[in-house]
């Protein structure tokens, strides 16, 4: 399936749009739904604090033992795993590093996001493509 790249705020060019999938988290009964960073140069996912909230988790400085890089490297982060679904795929359960943050944004990284799709991006033409994992 393919998806346009997109830009945050109106007042952004084409030059500024960045390669985001819609998704809806869930995890129980509550379900949340964001735009997802695809970003193939992450190492892990990142989950937004306030989505893990959403999502009724409570956060535990105990279980914060992820260490970041760049730009969150001074942020605690804890694993949380939840069901992610994109468009008409079948549900995945990804690997996210909670962080204790408001307004990270959601990405999608290598761990575990790449290794349930085939990511194909075509920056040129301001679209990428997702498919599941092949067998």
């Amino acid at each position: 399936m393919r998806f346009k790249y997109t830009t945050t705020d109106p007042s952004q060019n084409e030059f500024d749009s960045l390669p985001r999938v819609p998704l809806r988290l869930r995890q129980g009964d509550r379900a949340v739904e964001a735009l997802g960073l695809v970003d193939s140069g992450a190492t892990v996912n990142v989950l937004p604090y306030e989505i893990g909230i959403e999502l009724g988790a409570v956060w535990d400085e105990r279980k914060a033992i992820i260490q970041l890089a760049g730009n969150l490297s001074n942020l605690p982060a804890m694993p949380f795993v939840v069901t992610t679904e994109i468009s008409d795929f079948v549900p995945v359960k990804l690997v996210f590093a909670w962080v204790k943050k408001a307004n990270t944004p959601l990405i999608l990284g290598q761990t575990n996001f790449f290794l349930e799709f085939d990511v194909f991006f075509y920056r040129s033409k301001l679209e990428f493509e997702i498919s599941p994992k092949s067998e």
